[in-house]
């Protein structure tokens, strides 16, 4: 049984884009989600510096874009759809709930939202490493910090202001071996993002949705959510809401999966898979290098 998945905001790097608009049909492809949302997406994705494809409003179309043209390069049915944060339209989409356009669409509303959002308040994501999340819940709460991402593999994303960020690296939580500041650009899936949900459900309420053609496992909790309307509406919540990460690799193990893909800019999410779903074979879609390789492995594990 095989999971495709996306990967959420953090994971872009310059230039990542560059080898997947040499295939046939991908610059075509992408030049027309530019134009349908206003912003040129092959040159944040091949000339861009990392500073802004740092911009919330830039990176999350970016990689929504990114994980469908590797998808669709991959050309593959995998039996499992999930993504991660803003990922999470990446796999509506690959699941056939809402078009490519549509997702597009629905991305660069959620990422101007957020980055308005974000400007209210100096605020920010840290990546804490190591520990026992029954001691470093409470301490991150203690901190006046969200656990915005429980990632599974030994990982939590704390979100908060810039202050309680600050204080966080001073008082590491007992068992944590580092804390790394993220490359974003706001507290994300916390009550910071309230004004964003609005806006975003205003847009959602303009679909045209269709239920999923594969099994989706949303991130707000691990569960798998058979109609569209339910995964449109777990899209708008989780921006204000934490993602639930390890809660869906345990779902992923419970349910079979024996194969998991990671979608460009692939590395992250097989990265956490290979700590905490041993004996799962993982390969992230870097370049288009590694498609025959992923093509391999589905033609292993996939139809299940």
């Amino acid at each position: 049984m095989l999971v495709l998945v996306a990967p959420g905001q953090g994971a872009q790097t310059p230039g990542f884009l560059t080898p997947w608009l040499e295939l046939p049909g991908a610059a075509d492809r992408l030049a027309g989600w530019s134009d349908a949302i206003g912003l040129d997406l092959a040159h944040y994705g091949t000339k861009a510096d990392a500073d802004e494809i740092r911009d919330t409003a830039v990176a999350q179309p970016l990689l929504v874009a990114a994980g469908l043209l590797s998808a669709a390069a991959l050309d593959a049915a995998p039996d499992v759809l999930a993504g991660h944060s803003v990922g999470e339209i990446t796999a509506a989409a690959l699941a056939g709930v809402i078009d490519d356009e549509a997702a597009l669409r629905l991305v660069r509303t959620r990422g101007l939202g957020m980055a308005e959002a974000a400007a209210i308040t100096e605020t920010g994501m840290a990546a804490l490493l190591g520990g026992d999340p029954a001691v470093t819940v409470p301490h991150l709460e203690k901190l006046g910090l969200t656990p915005a991402n429980v990632n599974g593999g030994g990982q939590i994303v704390a979100a908060g202001t810039a202050e309680q960020i600050a204080a966080l690296a001073e008082d590491k939580p007992e068992g944590v071996r580092r804390v790394v500041p993220l490359k974003v650009a706001g507290a994300f899936h916390t009550h910071h993002m309230a004004p964003a949900v609005e806006k975003l459900r205003a847009a959602a309420g303009t679909l045209t949705v269709a239920d999923p053609k594969a099994t989706y496992v949303s991130n707000a909790d691990g569960k798998t959510v058979a109609t569209g309307t339910e995964v449109i509406a777990r899209l708008v919540g989780q921006v204000a809401n934490p993602v639930r990460w390890d809660l869906c690799m345990e779902t992923f193990e419970e349910l079979g999966v024996t194969a998991l893909i990671e979608a460009t800019p692939g590395g992250t999410l097989v990265g956490l898979a290979k700590r905490a779903l041993p004996g799962v074979k993982t390969l992230a879609l870097k370049t288009p290098d590694d498609l025959d390789a992923a093509r391999a492995l589905i033609s292993e594990h996939a139809g299940a």
